[in-house]
């Protein structure tokens, strides 16, 4: 693929954005839930082929910010860490760090099929402190591109995106459909917690995980992002729905064929971890309370572990019913209460996801897979009409390839598809799977 050109970033102004209606200054307890997650910050991106005059966009984007931090208080706050060592949130109103910034490019000429020349500290901002920072590029073309970068110990994708949906629909003046709710007693442990030594397989004290004796340098991760027709979609759960199988949804047949390809990478006796991000919203409602509106983490990853040489000799569908035996226990009420007592019993010590860390050198490869099929991106409308592209972005520094499937601004069925992995892999992506991962070009984003 030709290059686009080199993205250059004029900064024009940074400002502190701080809560229009600001609380008064409280801590607010991280869950047992969101101690699970590292110190890692999640970009998001939006980009609108046409805008107001850039001024007035600004303008609007900027008071609006200002408004929508007045019931998402999180954001303008900042982590400390306490006594034991845990991190817990400060909401001091600090504020959200915002850029305006100028790209002498039009859209139709980004690369957005190499992220990490265009997006990546450029698009999308590094966040320096506190939990939120966001920038807003003007366009040659007249458009806007709205980047976030935010501290996933926070929010998981589900609160972010709450977030930017009331965000644009107070941009409109419209009444805001879902205000988010920080109860985290529906996330407390019992008492007494119970313990499950199953959790013990899918996560680990930081304390547990072995140094790492090889000195040689490790292969960077890298990102892309590939779109996937929608016919293509439906063809893959066919298959893996087939020889008498029960239908499997689209996630758990993309997530097989993926396996299948990067297994192909490695020797029979080396084995390949394949992990999903599970949301346990729906899993912990109750009559008294409804999870839609919670803000925070509520994650889980289970995973399976096969080798490759099994991965290449099984049927598409045979991979699908090992998915879905993996994922199954995390789907339940008892799954999250006794992970959230696991971790309970646990503390002060750090966890981590076992999926996200080798415990031995001559372990496999592995990757995560998180679903983004709730990214609300045609709703994201600050006044100027819908985005035209929008994903997900997290080179997470990690050695764990990660992987996010969302769904086209299209509506028509089609997913994009951000990939975080070792190139190795995308070279499979690109020859095993170029039937299915098509690279993201303009032509298909009608810029």
């Amino acid at each position: 693929m030709d290059s686009c050109g080199i993205l250059s970033v004029d900064v024009k102004q940074t400002d502190v954005i701080v809560a229009a209606l600001p609380v008064q200054d409280h801590w607010l307890p991280m869950s047992n839930l969101d101690l699970l997650l590292p110190p890692l910050d999640v970009g998001v991106f939006l980009c609108y082929k046409e805008s107001l005059p850039h001024e007035e966009s600004v303008k609007i984007i900027k008071k609006s910010l200002a408004q929508v931090l007045a019931p998402f208080y999180p954001f303008a706050g900042e982590i400390l860490h306490n006594n034991d060592g845990e991190p817990e949130l400060l909401c001091n109103n600090r504020g959200v760090d915002f850029i305006h910034a100028h790209v002498d490019m039009e859209l139709k000429k980004i690369d957005f099929y190499h992220p990490d020349d265009s997006v990546e500290g450029k698009l999308v901002p590094v966040k320096k402190q506190g939990v939120l920072s966001v920038q807003v590029t003007e366009l040659k073309c007249g458009g806007l591109v709205v980047g976030c970068a935010f501290d996933h110990r926070i929010a998981d994708a589900y609160s972010i995106n709450m977030f930017l949906t009331t965000w644009a629909e107070i941009a409109q003046s419209k009444k805001i459909s879902c205000l988010p709710s920080f109860r985290r007693s529906v996330v407390n442990p019992r008492r007494p917690p119970v313990m499950n030594t199953f959790y013990n397989t899918l996560f680990h004290p930081i304390s547990s995980i072995p140094p790492q004796t090889s000195h040689l340098p490790l292969d960077p991760l890298i990102s892309r992002i590939y779109y996937i027709h929608a016919k293509d979609i439906n063809h893959l759960q066919s298959i893996s729905s087939s020889n008498g199988n029960p239908k499997r949804s689209k996630l758990v047949s993309f997530i097989s064929f993926l396996w299948k390809i990067i297994a192909e990478s490695d020797d029979e006796f080396t084995t390949c971890k394949m992990g999903v991000v599970v949301d346990g919203r729906e899993r912990l409602n109750t009559k008294s309370f409804s999870m839609q509106n919670y803000f925070g983490n509520v994650l889980s990853v289970p995973y399976g572990e096969e080798k490759c040489d099994e991965l290449k000799k099984m049927s598409l569908s045979r991979v699908a019913d090992v998915v879905h035996e993996f994922m199954s226990p995390a789907m339940t009420e008892e799954h999250f209460k006794g992970l959230i007592d696991w971790v309970e019993l646990h503390r002060p010590e750090p966890i981590c996801a076992r999926i996200y860390v080798k415990m031995e050198e001559n372990e496999g490869e592995a990757i995560v897979v998180s679903s983004g099929q709730r990214f609300p991106v045609e709703n994201i409308d600050f006044g100027w009409g819908k985005p035209h592209f929008g994903s997900y972005h997290f080179p997470w520094g990690g050695q764990t390839g990660y992987v996010m499937p969302m769904p086209s601004v299209k509506k028509n069925g089609d997913w994009i598809v951000y990939m975080h992995l070792l190139q190795k892999h995308l070279d499979l992506v690109e020859t095993k799977g170029r039937e299915v991962f098509k690279p993201l070009a303009p032509l298909y984003l009608d810029l």
